[in-house]
């Protein structure tokens, strides 16, 4: 019986200054800080979660998680 994996579930942590912080426009997409990338949920919002604490006192930072497996496979 041939045993199947689970897919990888890549999710990528980055951020920067934000034009608008209601908004995911970057300032400078050139200076994007990569956190990293995780091939677990839960360890990516860890780290997403450190660098926002980081950075709380400055409303035009912004940290996100992005889901890298969807875009590497749209159709699933």
């Amino acid at each position: 019986m041939e045993e199947t994996t689970p897919a990888q579930r890549l999710h990528l942590v980055m951020g920067g200054r934000v034009t608008d912080p209601r908004g995911h426009e970057f300032a400078d997409p050139e200076s994007i800080h990569v956190v990293g990338v995780y091939s677990c949920y839960d360890n990516a919002v860890d780290a997403w979660r450190a660098q926002a604490q980081r950075t709380v006192d400055d409303a035009e930072m912004k940290y996100v998680v992005v889901p890298i497996h969807k875009l590497l496979t749209p159709d699933t």
